[in-house]
């Protein structure tokens, strides 16, 4: 079973996206063509949400998911808006596993709020193949409910310990913790030249949304639950009810990106 399966429609619904200051970003990390197409591969998709925010950026995407639930919500999500004369591939293939059409290459590599379920190392060594010599490999991502400090995210994740067990679940396992900072990973890769950049996020959420974004996610998909489901639902409300009296749940959240380049680019 899937880490997230029945989780696909939940995540296209209420799985924040990246903001429009987070894609001019990225499209101005990675190099501009004169002439020829503008590639960007996005690994670990989900429902496309990366792809969608970079659409009208890159003429030719490719994006793979190893989950197939996920790229059928993606797939009516993205294809009515392409703008005309861009190439959308929606590939089931893990990274590791992943192999482009001979020659090509992208100037774009995305990696948003998956390079924790990687073979970190080995993706980064394949991708040297599959990125353009001048190309860039981001990878990004925001905080996740499971390590805030907000603290009606704290209580959140208390209900959550509560129903499942203190250690965060990743479906029927457990999460594997890395310890590695992301940029000293890719400092010992090929895409060895790094750089950061924070780019402040300010949501507003209700308890819907706070239900929606958490059944999207591994540590809290709805068949962990099982016939506990509607207990859960209603323990998630009245806690979430001692922090605001009108369904209004401020974050202040940052996605962290991290740029990696050839040494010598």
């Amino acid at each position: 079973m899937s880490l997230f399966a029945g989780t696909a429609s939940y995540y296209r619904q209420f799985r924040p996206g990246i903001s429009e200051e987070v894609a001019e970003t990225l499209d101005q990390a990675a190099p501009h063509r004169s002439r020829g197409q503008r590639r960007l591969l996005d690994i670990g998709t989900g429902t496309g949400l990366v792809a969608e925010a970079l659409l009208g950026r890159f003429d030719d995407i490719i994006a793979i998911d190893s989950d197939a639930d996920m790229l059928a919500a993606a797939e009516p999500a993205l294809r009515p808006k392409l703008p005309v004369g861009t190439r959308l591939s929606l590939v089931e293939s893990t990274a590791e596993d992943f192999v482009p059409l001979a020659g090509w290459k992208a100037d774009l590599v995305t990696i948003c709020r998956a390079f924790h379920w990687l073979d970190q190392t080995a993706v980064l060594g394949r991708l040297d193949d599959q990125v353009a010599p001048d190309g860039v490999v981001a990878i990004l991502g925001d905080s996740s409910f499971w390590t805030a400090t907000n603290p009606w995210k704290e209580a959140v994740r208390d209900v959550i310990k509560t129903f499942l067990g203190e250690e965060r679940r990743a479906g029927s396992g457990t999460f594997q913790h890395h310890s590695r900072p992301y940029s000293e990973i890719m400092g010992k890769s090929p895409f060895g030249r790094v750089e950061e950049a924070r780019i402040p996020v300010h949501r507003a959420w209700t308890a819907e949304s706070i239900l929606g974004y958490l059944y999207s996610t591994s540590f809290a998909a709805p068949h962990l639950f099982g016939d506990r489901l509607p207990d859960f639902e209603i323990a998630v409300k009245e806690r979430l009810a001692d922090f605001s009296e009108d369904d209004t749940f401020p974050e202040e959240n940052e996605f962290l990106i991290r740029l990696g380049r050839r040494n010598g680019r």
